[in-house]
């Protein structure tokens, strides 16, 4: 049965149709679809109740050219497949989405100091109406000025624009918690197996473990750095099998912890009795690992979503003042690869 209104040939709605069957104007009709206000609630109604019925939506270029914008975000971000970059590129997208704007990334790649510069400038010629900046590597200073609003996650503000916003994972809270945790637990202090100098993320990581022990009094032990990978933190844990004193260890991934974790079983080191073993980011698998791993769950959806209601409000309404981001919830996920130092039976003369 052909529903009262709607079109029969093989054309699609157009707005006249719209107003046709809703009883109004095509520029009432403009005026709903584009959320002007001076519309009353019951003529919204019917507009959107015809729209849906004809299966009607807004031309996006037509809506370009009567708001001014294009109702896009481009995103300047590290073409990786590790878990924190990809994962918060996922939540970028649904929060953009979410909030009615199209996303359009461009991937940079690490060592490309000009990368980033490109990157924003070909979402700039694109036309987008904000930019978000989830670049996880130093690639040293960035000379760019930015004529629409800037959202900068992970890293400092790299580009100077209108309108800068933030929001961060709160990576080195995560770290100094974690750190915390494992004190708690009884441990004399932890050895720390730290990322790549050159990313953000790592420095803040290390940071936070400095930072913990610090407050605390505790000997820092000589950080070793891996590269992410569970091979990186394997090799570092066969150096820290070698050493009696060690009890416990941050990685500042799950991928390094799990390397780190098959060095010592290797060893004849066991997890927890001996050393207690604590991650970052609580990868999917973290849960399922010989023996489930401890880890620091990254709040990436949250971090998303904040920023992306801090940019839409910037790009929106440009004259008003921006409220500082909420800050990030703090999750530690306890499993099985930690527990207390096990006692030490004393040396016999």
């Amino acid at each position: 049965m052909t529903r009262v209104g709607a079109r029969t040939g093989g054309s699609a709605p157009r707005s006249v149709d719209v107003a046709r069957l809703a009883g109004v104007s095509q520029k009432t009709v403009s005026r709903v679809l584009n959320g002007e206000r001076y519309v009353s609630d019951e003529v919204r109604r019917r507009v959107l109740e015809a729209a849906d019925e004809l299966g009607y939506r807004l031309n996006s270029a037509a809506r370009a050219l009567a708001s001014g914008r294009t109702r896009s975000i481009g995103v300047v971000t590290l073409g990786t497949a590790l878990y924190g970059p990809a994962s918060l590129l996922i939540g970028i997208e649904r929060a953009a989405r979410d909030a009615g704007y199209a996303l359009r990334v461009v991937n940079t790649l690490e060592g490309d100091a000009g990368g980033a510069v490109g990157a924003v400038e070909s979402l700039l010629e694109q036309g987008v109406d904000g930019i978000v900046v989830s670049e996880p590597i130093d690639e040293g200073a960035v000379s760019l000025s930015v004529d629409v609003p800037v959202l900068v996650l992970g890293a400092p503000a790299a580009f100077g624009g209108t309108r800068t916003v933030s929001a961060g994972v709160g990576a080195e809270l995560l770290a100094r918690t974690a750190t915390e945790y494992l004190l708690d637990l009884g441990h004399t202090t932890v050895h720390h197996v730290a990322g790549p100098g050159r990313w953000f993320a790592a420095r803040d990581r290390l940071e936070g473990w400095r930072t913990a022990l610090a407050a605390r009094g505790r000997e820092q032990p000589p950080v070793l750095t891996g590269d992410w990978s569970a091979a990186s933190g394997y090799e570092a844990g066969r150096e820290l099998a070698a050493a009696d004193d060690v009890t416990a260890v941050f990685a500042a991934n799950d991928d390094m912890a799990i390397g780190v974790i098959r060095a010592l079983t290797e060893a004849g080191r066991h997890v927890p009795d001996d050393v207690s073993v604590a991650g970052f980011d609580d990868i999917p698998v973290a849960a399922y690992v010989t023996p489930p791993l401890t880890t620091m769950r990254q709040p990436f959806d949250a971090v998303a979503r904040e920023g992306l209601r801090l940019l839409v409000r910037a790009i929106e309404t440009p004259g008003t003042d921006l409220p500082p981001p909420d800050d990030p919830p703090v999750e530690l996920v306890v499993r099985a690869s930690t527990a207390p130092p096990r006692l030490r039976a004393p040396s016999r003369g």
